[in-house]
């Protein structure tokens, strides 16, 4: 059993898990971030072919990513090709994705973005299909939520994490008549993350509590260190989409977001949290309609009225959390 395993067995097994996975999963190119889970894929994809990579940033803000990636297109001889996108651009994403994911929540549509502008820039480059790094954090337990939990509660965390996990880049991808790679979800790979003891996957080390411990010392004589002991950064900090809720409080006035969001409120029965997401709202009103529930006796999101799975907290159509 994997779990009574030694650390070199294990990282030894991962390793050649993960290259099986990505042989099958084999794409043109990479959506690279220079986090661990996308230098991790193309440092194994690259045995196999000839990776184009992109990275995107948002024109004129703090997008770390850009540094990363180069790092990691240097060391494998990539062609990296780097996109600034400006906010007209950012704003036809923003719809395309509300529209695609059914949803206004402000970090979903924030990340996603981000992914669709990389996307878009890969199909202009005459890509076909893109490999990505979903499900490395929800395996491995890269999430810092989940760093100071008990171990009973952090495996009852990771089972529901894997319960719900879904990745805007497959439908995005879709939209685009593209194909997005998911190779750490390859079912022998899942099955391998999902049984591991999630000791290997949350611990200390260098001072500093880390996630998906087990990935970084797998590969900790093959990337450069920086990659292998990057702190997890979301996509919307990656990319410099981060800053959108101080861009939104800057253009939407005060009494705009005041009468639009009592009126959204008396008509359609949705709080209205920001003007970020009061932006999204509107474009999910016009594009999607005003969310209500299918199912009557379901559980319902309190702030937008959708249906909620029983077993979760967070709404997937608005982003409510916890609910």
């Amino acid at each position: 059993m994997v779990v009574n395993a030694g650390i070199e067995e294990i990282c030894f097994e991962l390793r050649s898990l993960l290259e099986k996975a990505v042989k099958k999963n084999l794409a043109e190119g990479v959506l690279l971030s220079g986090g661990l889970d996308t230098s991790v894929l193309a440092v194994v994809a690259s045995k196999f072919t000839l990776l184009k990579a992109f990275t995107v940033a948002f024109q004129g803000f703090p997008a770390p990513d850009v540094k990363y990636a180069a790092l990691m297109a240097n060391r494998l001889h990539l062609t990296n090709f780097v996109h600034y996108f400006d906010e007209d651009e950012l704003y036809g994403a923003v719809r395309t994705v509300v529209r695609t994911m059914r949803s206004f929540d402000p970090m979903e549509v924030r990340n996603s973005a981000a992914i669709l502008i990389g996307l878009e820039v890969a199909k202009e480059r005459g890509i076909n299909t893109v490999i990505t790094g979903d499900g490395c954090d929800e395996l491995f337990a890269g999430y810092s939520f989940l760093f100071n939990l008990e171990k009973e509660k952090l495996d009852l965390e990771l089972k529901k994490l894997w319960e719900a996990m879904s990745f805007s880049s497959v439908p995005l991808a879709k939209t685009l008549e593209l194909e997005a790679k998911l190779p750490y979800l390859d079912p022998d790979f899942k099955a391998f993350a999902m049984k591991l003891d999630s000791r290997y996957k949350i611990k200390t080390e260098k001072g500093n509590v880390w996630g998906k411990w087990i990935v970084r010392k797998a590969f900790e004589n093959i990337l450069p260190e920086e990659i292998v002991w990057r702190v997890k950064m979301p996509i919307e900090q990656g990319s410099g989409t981060a800053v959108l809720p101080s861009v939104f409080d800057r253009n939407i006035a005060d009494v705009e977001f005041k009468e639009k969001g009592n009126k959204y409120l008396e008509e359609d029965k949705v709080v209205i949290l920001s003007k970020e997401q009061l932006f999204y709202y509107e474009i999910y009103r016009a594009v999607v309609g005003v969310p209500h529930p299918t199912d009557l006796s379901g559980k319902l999101c309190p702030l937008c009225n959708s249906n909620v799975a029983r077993n979760s907290t967070y709404c997937r159509t608005c982003g409510a959390y916890p609910i």
